[in-house]
């Protein structure tokens, strides 16, 4: 069976998505990637078409995944690392390779997919999913994924992973368990309601004037507030109002480009002045936010932006 490049090429997407759900993070997932389409490409003569490509390929980034976070820690987002703080408390950081990142959907969700299954892929990067699967096994983690999200069969896994049937279904079932202990639902959501779209709209309007108290009035009374790579995170509606007002305020004034990110709504910010103090605009944060109902619960601003916006696409300065 002749296959060429371009069809291996074909699948990136789709296994970005599962490389990204495995390690939680784009630039581990990129890297897992090309790997996978470098060990498919020698090993295609091994290829007998008992399974179908996107499974095999599956297989193969699997195992790329399970050699890779054999010798890396889990990733970890900041409202996991101790109490919610205060706006007065000391800014520490961790390495980039301790946090959980964001990916852009477009580099996740093949452009052929249909409505149903685009959906489906979108819930299933969200940060808190992607984020829960961090606290499984990697093992167990792999069996739910190819079970759930790529659509294998309890043998088909068995295969991937070199274990037995009755030991598949085993992790499956640990594995729903420990998600449903951390309150997640693997099932896909809903996209954004009409009441939601005009949430998010209603966001940018406040951010670009900065109007603090109607920032503050679009959260979850429990919203969180998190800045990765610091360890630092925020809950509630006071606090959040006082970072905001105090050492958020130099946010002021910002210029925002949508984008999305983890299934979720996103924005590339920039922070008025250039870093050598000129005039212009600086990538400061990508935004991703959670929304639940009518109501913003996570406020999330991804700090690392030499790392993430080429991810994005996004460029240096906003257009003028």
């Amino acid at each position: 069976m002749g296959i060429a490049a371009a069809q291996l090429e074909q699948h990136r997407k789709a296994l970005t998505g599962h490389c990204y759900r495995m390690m939680g993070s784009a630039v581990d997932a990129d890297d897992a990637v090309q790997e996978t389409i470098v060990r498919a490409w020698r090993s295609l003569e091994r290829f007998d078409g008992r399974a179908s490509l996107r499974t095999w390929l599956h297989r193969i980034a699997t195992n790329v995944c399970l050699d890779l976070l054999a010798e890396r820690s889990r990733r970890a987002r900041p409202m996991e690392s101790g109490t919610a703080g205060t706006a007065d408390d000391v800014l520490e950081t961790m390495p980039r390779t301790h946090w959980l990142e964001p990916v852009p959907d477009a580099r996740t969700v093949p452009a052929d997919s249909d409505p149903a299954e685009a959906l489906a892929l979108r819930q299933s990067i969200r940060l808190a999913f992607v984020a829960a699967l961090q606290h499984l096994p990697p093992k167990q983690r792999a069996a739910l994924l190819l079970t759930e999200v790529v659509g294998c069969s309890a043998v088909e896994v068995a295969e991937t992973l070199e274990t037995s049937v009755a030991s598949v279904n085993s992790a499956l079932q640990r594995a729903r368990a420990t998600l449903a202990d951390r309150n997640v639902e693997q099932a896909p959501g809903a996209t954004l309601s009409e009441e939601q779209t005009r949430l998010v709209d209603r966001y940018v309007e406040a951010f670009l004037r900065y109007d603090v108290e109607t920032l503050v009035s679009l959260l979850h009374r429990d919203a969180t507030l998190s800045m990765p790579p610091y360890t630092l995170w925020l809950r509630g509606h006071e606090v959040i109002r006082e970072w905001l007002l105090g050492r958020g305020a130099g946010c002021r004034g910002s210029r925002l480009i949508p984008t999305s990110a983890c299934g979720s709504p996103a924005f590339g910010q920039y922070r008025p002045g250039a870093p050598d103090g000129g005039p212009g605009y600086h990538p400061w944060a990508l935004i991703v936010l959670e929304l639940a109902g009518d109501r913003i619960v996570g406020w999330n601003s991804f700090l690392d932006t030499e790392t993430i916006f080429p991810l994005f696409g996004l460029p240096r300065e906003p257009p003028a």
